[in-house]
């Protein structure tokens, strides 16, 4: 007599690839977020309170893109 137990675990196939980009999905979208709102937030800022900051007006894109995904 034989048996045939299959077994699959929820690490591997297709569904698990898709959850992978689906969350990477997410990320990005969450990262993306993070970047216009400081953006925004830093464009809306006044000469004076960049510079009370140490934040140049030319170095706005560069703060809200390290914010949004580091270095």
């Amino acid at each position: 007599m034989a048996f045939a137990n299959v077994t699959r675990s929820g690490e591997f196939g297709f569904f698990h690839g898709l959850g992978a980009l689906v969350e990477k999905f997410r990320d990005q979208r969450r990262r993306n977020r993070v970047y216009r709102q400081t953006l925004a937030e830093l464009k809306s800022l006044s000469n004076r309170d960049l510079a009370d900051l140490g934040i140049a007006r030319s170095m706005i894109g560069a703060v809200a893109m390290e914010a949004a995904y580091g270095k």
